[in-house]
């Protein structure tokens, strides 16, 4: 019967890209992986990896394992946190993934009120950008993620609406505006997030169905220095409307492409193939009952044309 740490030593590698950076985040020697590698191809009796000079390549039966491996690594982590749940009824971690944005401007004061309810669950947050965290919901990397609902890999609950805007100083051409047409930025000097953030790949999508190719002066994953530069006339920030913009001296303006807007829902999600404990359900009640009161950037959007609603919300099951 083959052992789960040769699994858990397969995927690793597959993950990591080789047997080094393997060994680093599983904390063994590149050695001691070697040689479990070795052992799950004698187990299996099948070669996993092809090996060229220091690279390793999946073998084409190796990627047919993987993913059997990885249902079966799946179903035990499922296993062990129902254990877990059932053992420590309201105690627990959870471990919530979300961007930069959504920490300062919707998770910070949520938990602020969530720990005082909660002192015995440990929220553990991982950041990423938001075109990142689905894969590490999906590799149980995270319980939960902040993301744009909509992915078919998921069930969530949606928090709030989100926009792209353009935020100008109120002595920029634009600032009298009440929405902007994406093709209008095609000559606009523009302070964009990173390919990572979610609203990068909104911007890239519709500036390619609007034929723009973007004027870039800067690609930075911290929003706030976009407004920053923004604020001193160095060029047009895009930002999603959670990213906190000071009231003062600023005009944020709903991006819109064809008179449509451009956006999606926030939600948080989960992989319902992974046992959801308890507490994390509740933590999942009470952020969606917070975002109806609180969640950022809502009045920078009353410009906006309105989101299409989503078919299916997902619904929490034991």
């Amino acid at each position: 019967m083959v052992e789960l740490r040769l699994l858990q030593a397969f995927a690793a590698v597959v993950d990591a890209g080789g047997f080094a950076r393997a060994g680093a985040r599983l904390h063994r020697s590149q050695s001691a992986l070697s040689r479990q590698i070795r052992d799950l191809e004698h187990e299996l009796d099948v070669r996993l990896f092809d090996r060229i000079g220091r690279r390793v390549q999946l073998t084409s039966e190796g990627e047919d394992l993987l993913r059997r491996a990885r249902r079966l690594l799946t179903d035990a982590d499922s296993l062990n946190e129902r254990a877990r749940a059932l053992k420590m009824g309201q105690t627990g971690i959870v471990r919530v993934g979300a961007t930069p944005q959504s920490m300062e401007t919707f998770l910070a004061g949520f938990l602020t009120q969530y720990r005082r309810r909660h002192a015995d669950v440990e929220v553990q947050l991982v950041e990423d950008g938001g075109a990142r965290l689905p894969a590490r919901l999906e590799r149980g990397e995270i319980h939960l993620a902040l993301i744009l609902a909509g992915d078919a890999r998921f069930h969530w609950r949606v928090l709030s609406s989100l926009y792209l805007l353009a935020v100008v100083p109120l002595a920029h051409r634009l600032a009298r505006r009440a929405t902007i047409e994406v093709s209008e930025l095609a000559d606009v000097p523009l302070l964009i997030p990173r390919r990572d953030f979610g609203s990068r790949q909104w911007l890239d999508a519709a500036c390619q169905v609007a034929h723009v190719r973007p004027r870039v002066l800067l690609e930075s994953g911290a929003p706030n220095t976009l407004i920053a530069l923004a604020r001193s006339g160095y060029g047009v920030a895009i930002v999603p409307s959670n990213t906190h913009v000071p009231q003062s001296g600023l005009r944020a303006l709903p991006v819109i492409q064809r008179g449509t807007a451009i956006g999606g829902w926030a939600s948080v999600s989960w992989d319902p193939r992974r046992f959801l404990a308890p507490y994390a359900e509740r933590f999942v009640d009470e952020l969606e009952a917070y975002a109806r009161r609180r969640y950022p950037g809502r009045h920078l959007t009353l410009r906006a044309p309105p989101l299409p609603r989503l078919k299916a919300p997902g619904i929490i099951t034991p």
